[in-house]
């Protein structure tokens, strides 16, 4: 059965890098990036937790609530890219 929570996590991470106010910021739950990323929930409470912290950068709204910016987990995702004919 297809996930329809990930072609709208797909859609909202442009490659563009823009300025906040013209991209029209997306933010994305744990739940929502774990998916994006096939990990569980708790690798991303787990990285978050870390010293020093590891994972896609975030935004603690409260102590319960933690939000990700989809920017900023493309950005994550395009520092950790290994490109193997340049890693030889």
């Amino acid at each position: 059965m297809p996930d329809h929570a990930t072609p709208h996590i797909s859609a909202s991470l442009s490659t563009k890098a823009a300025p906040a106010e013209s991209r029209g910021i997306d933010y994305l739950s744990t739940e929502e990036v774990a998916r994006l990323l096939k990990v569980d929930p708790s690798t991303l409470r787990r990285w978050r937790t870390a010293r020093p912290p590891q994972g896609p950068p975030f935004i603690r709204l409260s102590p319960r609530l933690v939000m990700y910016d989809s920017h900023d987990v493309r950005q994550w995702l395009a520092d950790h890219r290994v490109d193997p004919a340049q890693a030889a």
